[in-house]
């Protein structure tokens, strides 16, 4: 599929991203929903509390661009994607930035319906741009179905002895819904997809190379903020992480994730006290881009209106 001319590109990055209004009330009314996540976090730690606050500034600061890499991952990469398929311009970034907040804080996948809304309106020349959302999440989802698999089969024994599907309980059944739709697509493959092939095997290998780059990056935090851990258990926690994920229409997988290791792991591990430390960094981290985009929104319009106060004044 063809994109939009370079001057299009221009004229997008001087425009608010279309929906922008739109995303952020969801993005606010998703906040409630963090708020109510991070209520859970704090009644489980109790007088731990200040033991996660003080987490978070201790941690070294070789931490932090890794985070900020880590938090980029998914847009850059989607970015990537998305370029070749619609020649996306750079304005872009900020329509995927909000698709991954809205991802995160409102509910699952509710953020390609705003990237959709938005290829919609921005990039017009995109004749069918639900075709290549649908198959870009779809072949996403078939790769970190796999990994998943992987990463529970090798730490099955260790999941075992700390009773997650009995701590996870039902909804570690609804994780059954995505695995089940793998299944799907691999028989019907050629009824499901609408990309050509040659689109198809580089959103693969686009994903895949995200996959390893999320994977590593997530380690590399865990490692740099805890060294004394054995690398056992971080693995065990990353297959745990990607089993959380693979729970449909969820919001704030990573506030999910603090919180189920506070009751596998206690309120008073060290380690769980570090997760949930990392859940609040990443919704603060959520918080400050959305504050940014509409920063950046609001200087758009000022900047706008000052132009057409001119051109009314004339010479």
């Amino acid at each position: 599929m063809s994109g939009p001319s370079d001057a299009n590109a221009g004229d997008q990055a001087t425009q608010p991203a279309p929906g922008a209004t739109t995303s952020r009330v969801w993005v606010w009314l998703g906040g409630l929903l963090s708020v109510g996540m991070v209520a859970a976090i704090v009644l489980q730690l109790g007088g731990a509390t200040s033991e996660v606050l003080d987490t978070i500034g201790r941690l070294p600061l070789l931490v932090w661009p890794a985070l900020v890499l880590l938090y980029l991952v998914q847009p850059l990469f989607d970015f990537v994607i998305f370029r070749r398929l619609w020649n996306m311009p750079p304005a872009g970034i900020e329509a995927l930035l909000r698709k991954n907040i809205i991802n995160e804080v409102v509910l699952g996948y509710s953020g390609e319906a705003y990237l959709y809304v938005w290829a919609r309106r921005a990039t017009s020349v995109v004749a069918e741009p639900f075709a290549a959302i649908k198959d870009a999440n779809i072949v996403s989802a078939l790769l970190g179905n796999l990994l998943t698999l992987v990463l529970a089969a090798v730490s099955a024994t260790q999941l075992r002895d700390l009773d997650f599907a009995r701590q996870l309980g039902p909804a570690l059944w609804s994780g059954v819904i995505p695995l089940a739709i793998s299944l799907i697509v691999l028989l019907f493959g050629r009824r499901v997809f609408s990309l050509g092939l040659g689109q198809l095997i580089y959103v693969g290998v686009a994903s895949c190379v995200r996959l390893a780059v999320w994977t590593g990056l997530t380690v590399l935090v865990w490692r740099l903020a805890m060294p004394e851990v054995q690398p056992g258990l971080w693995i065990v926690l990353l297959a745990i992480r990607y089993l959380i994920s693979r729970i449909p229409l969820i919001s704030n997988k990573d506030l999910v994730f603090g919180n189920l290791m506070l009751l596998l792991l206690g309120a008073h591990s060290t380690v769980a006290t570090l997760l949930a430390a990392l859940a609040l960094v990443t919704l603060i981290m959520h918080l400050v881009v959305t504050v940014g985009l509409g920063a950046l929104d609001l200087a758009r319009r000022l900047r706008r209106a000052s132009a057409r106060s001119r051109a009314e004044e004339g010479p």
